[in-house]
């Protein structure tokens, strides 16, 4: 027992990758093999039940039951007021659900976040936590906005326990806690932002958020590399992880759904931030397709999907002679191995040669392409511009190149198609398998089969 009737303080290690504890440091963690992410954390012992526990349906005497015997009843989904927000959350906001979104420094959080709010104050109970900013700070930004704040209740406050206590006495409908980094527990004495504390505190607030069927969001810092802070267990407590993106000066943010218990996964909302505060765009098409009004080499429409949306963006490839030995390939919003890759068919399958070349390729807007539909689009406009041979305005693509030359199909061809004939488009280069089964009006369609049958287009 210490002295003094002071409680024994343990000291730990854990790992800021994956969560793992050990009882001293080393320099890799035995459990994800990551090296030099092992942090000291103080964690106090604590007697009898976890007090996380308390209050929550099943705790103290769990049964088993049948998946038949479960009710499976549709999950009541509530409008958040912005369509772009509603499309990434899956349809709506979820009773009990925890959604934790994070973006680099000043992106724009929580500004969505005391917008939602502001909106969903008149027909909903919400509480907007905060532990970073001052009442004072959110107040003005909310008058600079121009958004109601009657109803909008706030709580500066950093300690878990006391925020838990609180929304339940005020039982808020929605509950937003601005950010898990500044959240401490109790139960440990480690610094907040800590990878235990991190751990802990996200994991009352899901208990809260599953026991009083309250919505949460959790708003999560970035670290340089773009990845949420803290500990990767805290991506797998939550419901739903969103990402907000956006090139340094432009004004355009978009949100990227990662994970989604409740709905489908890379989905993509579109936002333009103005003096207002955010505002969705209903057509980002439109945005991404701001082209010169001639045609010029190495530009070329791309169909791709970000989850159930078809969205047109515009692709650019530079081919110009290097002076270096090893010449370049840089890729924005690309991946760059697939450009090497892609080079390597075109060079093997159709006696081109880009080796001595440096090759450029950007996607417009910032869109960040996942997929392998761009490979035809790319590869189409990385010949327009090799051969400075421009391509017509009104030429779109898509297709995945194989690396015996074949151009495979892509899946939702026919939405692709369709979205580009609601633009204005009068041509369609597409894999044949790809073909529609009835035409679609105002868009010639050609199926190609092998990479050299698009030789002659570009």
């Amino acid at each position: 027992m210490a002295q003094g009737g002071k409680r024994q303080v343990k000291s730990l290690y854990v790992c800021r990758e994956c969560g793992a504890s050990f009882p001293k440091w080393a320099g890799q963690c035995s459990e994800c093999q990551a090296w030099n992410a092992l942090e000291e954390s103080l964690a106090a012992p604590v007697s009898g039940t976890n007090s996380r526990y308390s209050g929550y349906a099943g705790a103290t005497s769990p049964q088993i039951i049948n998946l038949t015997d479960v009710e499976s009843e549709r999950e009541v989904r509530s409008s958040t007021g912005s369509p772009e927000l509603d499309r990434v959350l899956g349809g709506g906001l979820v009773e009990g659900s925890v959604v934790l979104i994070g973006g680099d420094p000043g992106i724009g959080k929580s500004t969505l976040l005391i917008q939602t709010l502001a909106r969903l104050s008149d027909s909903q109970h919400t509480l907007y936590v905060s532990g970073e900013e001052s009442p004072r700070q959110l107040s003005l930004r909310a008058r600079r906005l121009g958004l109601p704040t009657d109803k909008l209740q706030l709580l500066p406050e950093t300690c878990v326990e006391r925020i838990i206590a609180a929304a339940d006495r005020e039982r808020p409908q929605v509950l937003v806690v601005d950010s898990i980094q500044t959240m401490y527990t109790e139960l440990l004495q480690s610094a907040p932002g800590s990878v235990s504390q991190v751990r802990e505190a996200a994991a009352q607030l899901v208990h809260f958020a599953k026991r009083r069927a309250t919505a949460v969001f959790l708003v999560g810092h970035v670290t340089k590399e773009g990845s949420l802070a803290g500990p990767r267990v805290l991506e797998h407590m939550v419901d739903s992880v969103l990402y907000f993106e956006g090139e340094a000066g432009s004004q355009f943010r978009l949100i990227r759904t990662i994970k989604n218990r409740y709905g489908a996964v890379n989905e993509l909302g579109v936002f333009a931030m103005t003096d207002k505060g955010l505002k969705e765009v209903s057509n980002p098409s439109a945005i991404f397709l701001s082209r010169q009004a001639e045609t010029v080499p190495g530009s070329i429409i791309l169909v791709t999907r970000e989850g159930t949306r078809p969205l047109l963006v515009e692709v650019q490839v530079l081919v110009d002679e290097s002076p270096l030995a090893n010449p370049r390939r840089v890729t924005l919003g690309l991946e760059q191995n697939r450009l090497s890759m892609l080079l390597a068919v075109l060079h093997r399958h159709c006696g081109i040669g880009m080796f001595d070349q440096d090759v450029y390729v950007n996607v417009v807007g910032g869109v960040r392409i996942t997929e392998t539909a761009s490979d035809l689009a790319v590869l189409m406009a990385a010949l327009s511009s090799f051969r400075d041979r421009p391509i017509d305005l009104g030429l779109i693509v898509f297709g995945e190149v194989g690396l015996t030359g074949e151009i495979r199909p892509v899946p939702n061809g026919q939405e692709r198609l369709r979205e580009a004939a609601k633009h204005g488009f009068k041509r369609a280069v597409v894999p044949r398998l790809n073909l529609p089964k009835q035409p679609i009006q105002g868009l010639q369609v050609t199926g190609v089969d092998k990479l050299s049958d698009v030789l002659e287009i570009c």
